[in-house]
C-alpha cells in the first residue's frame, strides 16, 4: 500500500528510477500475485490485487496497451447487438460498468457519446426496422438504469425524424435515411485507460515492468511458482517469484498454456482456446464528414461505427479470423476498400483513399467454441463475428490462473473474478475487490478543474483549449503536465508535426508514464501515428529529441529510435497496398520490432 506521506500522483510515476527499482524488487520479492499481461485485463488485475492489500507485480513483454488495448473502437458499452443474441446478462454487466466509468471512476477519461441508428428511407422497411431497433434501445435504457448505484450517466434514447437526422448530420445522404433512433454509449481513449490503471497500480505499491518478457514458467511438480523473465532493454534473464501467477494474456493466452508440458511432456489442456479475430479501423479528418453524433450501421458481416474522434472521425470495424503475426496485425487494401466501400454507401460525399489520415488492426481475444460446448450462440463452424464476448477464468495448473475472453468495457469484472480466484489460493483473509469504489489517478478533482478551467487556465498562462485537452487526457493530473512547462517553457511549445499535443506530453510520458521508445510515445501516449498523414514521421525527430533528453540516450541511440520508428512507418504503408494478409503480414515485418533491434 501507498505510503500517506506521498502523494498519489508521486507514488503513480512510472518513471526511469522507478523502473530500475521495481526490477530489483523483481528479482528479491516473491509476490501473492504476479500479472503477466500489460493491456487493461491485466492492469486491471494488478489494481484489483494492489487495492486488497496484495503484494503485486506486473510484467508486460512490449508496451502498456502494445496489443488488443489500444486498437479497439474506443467505446465503452454495453453492446446493444448482443441483446440479438440474447446475451442479457452480458449487456447488464457491461452498462453498469460504463456508468461506474462514465460517473465515479474515470469520468476524465471515460464520457458519453450520442450514436444514431439510421432508418431506411423506405416507410414500410423504415417503421418495422423503427419498431425492433426501438425495443432494443428502450430495453438497453432500462438495462442501464437498472443499477442506480453505478449511476445512469448517460441520457435516454430518443426517435428522430429524417428532418431531425439531416440537421445532426448533415454528410448523410437524404435517400438513404428516413429517420434515426439516438442513443448513448460512451467513449475512451484505451490507450490511456491501461496507462492510468497501470499508474493507479503503481500508487498502491504494484512493481509495474515493461519489456520485460516471460520466457518461461516455473514449476515445483504440479504447481507454478513464478516464471523467468527477461528484460529487453538489456536483454538480462532472471527469476520471479509469486505465490499464484495470473495470465492475461489475450491471443498471446495459447503461447503461454504452451508452456506448461515440460521438456517432451505432454501439452496441458487449459480448459478453453483464445481465437483471434481482425479489426480494422480508419482515421480520417473531421472535416471529411459533417457530423455532430457517431452512427451505427449495418454490414453483411458485422456492424460499422463511425464515431467522432476530437478532430477526426474513426470508422471500423472488420471482423475477420487471424492466423498470422500477433504482435503486429496488419490491414490490407481489401479491407480499407470493404471499410470505405461501406461507410459511403450512406454518405452524400463518398469518401477516398486520400481522405484517409490513419489505419489501425488490432485483434480480439475471442473464447472459440470449444470452451463452452452447447451454449448459442457457439458451434463447431462458428464465425468470429458471432463469438460471445464472454470471459473465462481457468486454472490449467496449481497456482496460475488464466483469464481469457470478454471486452474493453468489462475488464473490472474480469480483473476481479481472477483475482477472487488467486485469493481463494492466498488463504481466507484476502478482502472482497474494492475497485468498484476506487477512482483512477486524475479522476479525483476534475470535475472542480473542469468548472473552474478558465481561471486555471489562465493562472498557469496556457488556452482555455489546451487545458481542456489536457484535462480530457490526465484529469486533475494535467496540472503535473502543466508544472513541467513551469519548469521547463520550452516544453509548452506544440509538438513537431501535431500541434494538437505539448511536447511536454512527451516528457511527461518518460517521467510518469514508462514510455521507453519514441513508439511509445507516438502510438500509446499520444495517438499522433494515426491522426496525421504523415503518420507520425515528421514528429518522430523532435520525439526522440525530448525522450533523449529525458531518458539519457546517446546521439546513436536517438538516431536508431526515429529510423526505426520511420521503418515501421514505411512497412504499414506497405502492408495497406497488399490485397491479403498473407502478403500485407509480410510487408508489416519488415521492420523489426523496436524492442528486438535497439
Amino acid at each position: 500500500m501507498r505510503d500517506p506521506s506521498v502523494s498519489r500522483f508521486t507514488a503513480a510515476r512510472l518513471s526511469p528510477g522507478r523502473r530500475e527499482s521495481d526490477l530489483a524488487r523483481l528479482r528479491s520479492e516473491r509476490f501473492d500475485v504476479l500479472v503477466i499481461g500489460g493491456g487493461v485485463v491485466g492492469v486491471g488485475a494488478a489494481l484489483d490485487a494492489a487495492s486488497r492489500g496484495l503484494s503485486v507485480a506486473l510484467v508486460e513483454a512490449a508496451d502498456l496497451a502494445a496489443g488488443t488495448s489500444s486498437r479497439s473502437s474506443k467505446l465503452v458499452h454495453g453492446g446493444l447487438r448482443y441483446l440479438e443474441q440474447l446475451e442479457f446478462g452480458l449487456v447488464h454487466e457491461a452498462l453498469r460498468e460504463r456508468g461506474l466509468l462514465t460517473t465515479r471512476l474515470a469520468p476524465h477519461l471515460v464520457r458519453p457519446m450520442p450514436i444514431l441508428v439510421p432508418l431506411p428511407a423506405d416507410k414500410l422497411h423504415g417503421a418495422a426496422l423503427r419498431a425492433y431497433y426501438g425495443a432494443g434501445v428502450a430495453l438497453y435504457d432500462v438495462f442501464a438504469g437498472v443499477s442506480r448505484a453505478a449511476g445512469r450517466g448517460m441520457p435516454l434514447h430518443r426517435h428522430l425524424s429524417a428532418a431531425e437526422v439531416r440537421r445532426i448530420f448533415p454528410s448523410l445522404r437524404e435517400d438513404a435515411v428516413g429517420g434515426a433512433i439516438r442513443y448513448y454509449d460512451a467513449q475512451v481513449d484505451d490507450a490511456r485507460l491501461v496507462t492510468t490503471l497501470a499508474r493507479t497500480a503503481a500508487s498502491l505499491g504494484a512493481a509495474v515492468v515493461t519489456s520485460a518478457q516471460v520466457v518461461r514458467l516455473l514449476r515445483d511438480a504440479r504447481e507454478v511458482t513464478g516464471v523467468r523473465v527477461r528484460d529487453r532493454e538489456s536483454d538480462v534473464e532472471f527469476d520471479v517469484a509469486a505465490r499464484t501467477v495470473i495470465a492475461a494474456t489475450g491471443v498471446w493466452s495459447d503461447d503461454l498454456t504452451g508452456m506448461l508440458a515440460g521438456p517432451g511432456g505432454p501439452p496441458v489442456r487449459a480448459g478453453l482456446r483464445v481465437r483471434a479475430s481482425k479489426g480494422v479501423h480508419l482515421v480520417v479528418p473531421r472535416s471529411a464528414i459533417t457530423g455532430e453524433s457517431g452512427l451505427i450501421l449495418r454490414t453483411p458481416t458485422s456492424v460499422l461505427f463511425v464515431l467522432p474522434w476530437g478532430g477526426h472521425w474513426i470508422i471500423g470495424t472488420t471482423d475477420t479470423d487471424w492466423a498470422l503475426d500477433r504482435a503486429h496485425p496488419a490491414a490490407n487494401e481489401r479491407d480499407i476498400v470493404y471499410l470505405l466501400d461501406q461507410v459511403n454507401a450512406v454518405l452524400d460525399r463518398p469518401l477516398t483513399p486520400a481522405d484517409i489520415e490513419g489505419v489501425y488492426a488490432g485483434l480480439r481475444p475471442l473464447l472459440a467454441a470449444e470452451a463452452r460446448p452447447g451454449r448459442r450462440p457457439h458451434s463447431r463452424d462458428e464465425s468470429s463475428s458471432v463469438l460471445s464476448r464472454e470471459h473465462a477464468v481457468v486454472e490449467p495448473m496449481l497456482g496460475l490462473m488464466l483469464v481469457a475472453g470478454g471486452k474493453l468495457t468489462t475488464y473490472r469484472v474480469m480483473a476481479a473474478d481472477v483475482v477472487d480466484r488467486a485469493a481463494r489460493r492466498l488463504g481466507n483473509r484476502v478482502p472482497p475487490s474494492r475497485t468498484e469504489r476506487l477512482p483512477l489517478v486524475g479522476a479525483d478533482g476534475y470535475h472542480r478543474l473542469w468548472t473552474n478551467r478558465a481561471d486555471v487556465a489562465r493562472r498557469h498562462n496556457v488556452s482555455a483549449g489546451v487545458l481542456e485537452h489536457l484535462l480530457e487526457r490526465y484529469g486533475s493530473a494535467a496540472l503535473e503536465v502543466l508544472a513541467l512547462v513551469d519548469e521547463r517553457p520550452d516544453l509548452g511549445r506544440p509538438l513537431a508535426g501535431a500541434p494538437e499535443y505539448l511536447a511536454a506530453e512527451i516528457a511527461y510520458a518518460a517521467r510518469a508514464e514508462a514510455a521507453l521508445h519514441v513508439e511509445d510515445a507516438l502510438t500509446r501516449r499520444t495517438r499522433v501515428s494515426v491522426e496525421t498523414t504523415h503518420r507520425g514521421a515528421d514528429s518522430a525527430l523532435d520525439v526522440a529529441a525530448i525522450l533523449g533528453d529525458e531518458l539519457g540516450w546517446s546521439a546513436g541511440r536517438r538516431t536508431a529510435e526515429v529510423d526505426n520508428y520511420l521503418a515501421r512507418v514505411a512497412a504499414e504503408r506497405e502492408s495497406q497496398r497488399m490485397l491479403d494478409d498473407l502478403t500485407a503480414d509480410a510487408a508489416r515485418l519488415g521492420a523489426p520490432d523496436v524492442r528486438a533491434k535497439i
